[in-house]
């Protein structure tokens, strides 16, 4: 399978498996709105665009750092994320924490003609999106519903 259609696959992948956690916790708005910008990788990858590495590896690092968050309080060792999770909930955090990591792995071997600096130009966009959307996914409205 080409780069840009793997990057596509790994973000659809973590983005799927959030909203099955959205459905089994009745959070589906919160995670629907958190998983916005997955949207860049996914239609980029998918039309084969160089600028979907560069989309994907901020995503990538954010939702992987969630889930190992989520591991580290699972196994007792740290309390930085905290909370209630049923057996599909811990499964849906492997797949997305195998789905990010192997996104970044073929992210970080795709070579791309595009700039160094338009590259981090969209990897910077889509970390502020990406933390925006988090943010914004817990407002009290969107957190409710």
């Amino acid at each position: 399978m080409n780069s840009p259609k793997a990057v596509a696959y790994c973000s659809l992948t973590v983005l799927v498996a959030l909203y099955v956690v959205g459905a089994v916790s009745n959070g589906s708005l919160r995670h629907e709105v958190q998983t916005l910008p997955l949207w860049v990788p996914i239609v980029l990858g998918f039309r084969q665009q160089p600028t979907a590495k560069w989309a994907a590896i901020p995503c990538f690092i954010i939702w992987l750092a969630l889930m190992t968050f989520i591991w580290l309080f699972l196994l007792g060792w740290a309390r930085i994320i905290s909370g209630h999770f049923s057996p599909t909930e811990i499964l849906m955090t492997v797949v997305v924490g195998v789905a990010s990591l192997t996104g970044l792995g073929v992210s970080f071997r795709w070579a791309t003609a595009l700039s160094w600096g338009k590259g981090l130009a969209v990897a910077a966009l889509l970390f502020v999106l990406q933390l925006a959307a988090l943010r914004i996914s817990f407002t009290p409205y969107i957190a409710r519903h």
